[in-house]
């Protein structure tokens, strides 16, 4: 079998993508698999690494604020966009795949669409409680549509062809020793935080972690794992010194966290973005978070994102215009203060996590393959 993916812009479409074409390869040893993307793209690196073929498509969303510079980008956008359609057509026959799946980015657009009009079995997989543009657009048009959240089935308006299967996580999220990974910590019964806001950091997050380590650090014992993103590390190092944490024993601050799934296990509560992955390994490891939905995003999905676990009680919602560092540390005090409450918040994550999700996803790709 021949699978052709296209998926681009985030961790968040990339990583589940990846996901999906480690359980086919797993089902199917002889299935040849080839990604779609950009070269600029994250995608080029992590599907590149993961040792997957990869086709190199152009395309670049359109800026809404029409600032000088993002004029011209947006000439670029269009240009890239009609050269899109007779490329992804161009790749679709030299690869002659027998499925195409989409997972997000604006390259899911032309590729999935040129394989449907080739009659080429399409599936696409969402995952936000709040669709992008592109998958409500080609919900109609493929043969599967697999939605990570069931408020996403009624917004992709194709309820007759979509299935609930979840956000596919790294098994190894579900299979972490909490115990052995706070001893390699050496942190023994302490509170451990961890906070991060991304690969590339968001500036926001970097300064209210900021006040809320330089309190901490002098009034509570807790040990905190922060990760700044490359763009936060000076920010970050200039904001402790002015702060006065720098040095802490109690920070652990990195450009980037490498060991996730470890982490969420040694942690009690994690402070964080709401993107659609994220939270898969929070509810697959089973812990309690502050959410801060990026307010830059499409749709504000992550805003969406974040309101199913603050609805069921596994998570506390701030929006980022509400932010503040005084109460921030006032939700860390009274969430820290106890600790049943934060082991009760994480059981709760855990009853959204779809561990079976790849199998799920498997079984329904099987079906509309010839």
């Amino acid at each position: 079998m021949k699978v052709l993916i296209a998926a681009g812009g985030t961790a968040g479409h990339i990583n589940p993508a990846l996901a999906i074409a480690q359980k086919i390869r797993q089902q199917d040893p002889n299935a040849e698999i080839h990604f779609a993307g950009r070269k600029k793209g994250m995608e080029y690196g992590l599907v590149t690494k993961a040792g997957y073929p990869f086709h190199h498509i152009e395309v670049n969303g359109i800026q809404r604020s029409l600032t000088p510079k993002n004029i011209a980008r947006n000439l670029v956008a269009v240009w890239h966009l009609a050269l899109a359609m007779p490329r992804a057509a161009a790749l679709i026959g030299q690869v002659r795949p027998d499925l195409v799946i989409g997972a997000g980015g604006y390259v899911s657009g032309p590729v999935v669409r040129a394989a449907a009009k080739k009659g080429i079995p399409t599936a696409i997989h969402e995952q936000n409680a709040f669709p992008g543009v592109t998958n409500k657009l080609l919900a109609k048009e493929v043969d599967l549509v697999l939605a990570a959240s069931p408020k996403a089935v009624e917004k992709l308006n194709a309820p007759q062809k979509t299935v609930v299967v979840g956000n596919p996580v790294r098994p190894e999220a579900f299979l972490q020793n909490r115990q052995a990974e706070r001893e390699k910590l050496g942190v023994g019964n302490k509170i451990v935080l961890l906070s991060f806001g991304g690969s590339l950091g968001a500036r926001r997050i970097n300064e209210v972690i900021a006040d809320l380590a330089a309190w901490h650090t002098k009034e509570r014992d807790f040990y905190h794992i922060h990760a700044t993103g490359s763009r936060g590390v000076e920010l970050f190092h200039d904001l402790a010194k002015e702060k006065g944490f720098e040095g802490a024993k109690q920070m652990d601050v990195r450009e980037y966290i490498q060991n996730m799934p470890q982490l969420l296990a040694a942690a009690d509560l994690v402070i964080c973005r709401a993107g659609a992955l994220t939270l898969a390994e929070l509810e697959a490891s089973a812990r309690a978070s502050i959410l801060i939905p990026s307010p830059n995003v499409a749709e504000n999905h992550q805003y969406y994102n974040a309101l199913e676990l603050e609805n069921a009680g596994a998570a506390k919602v701030i929006e980022e215009k509400d932010l503040t560092a005084e109460r921030l540390i006032e939700l860390v005090k009274q969430l820290t203060a106890q600790p049943e409450v934060l082991h009760q918040m994480g059981k709760q994550a855990y009853t959204l996590a779809k561990p079976d999700s790849l199998d799920l996803i498997w079984e329904n790709l099987k079906k509309i393959v010839k």
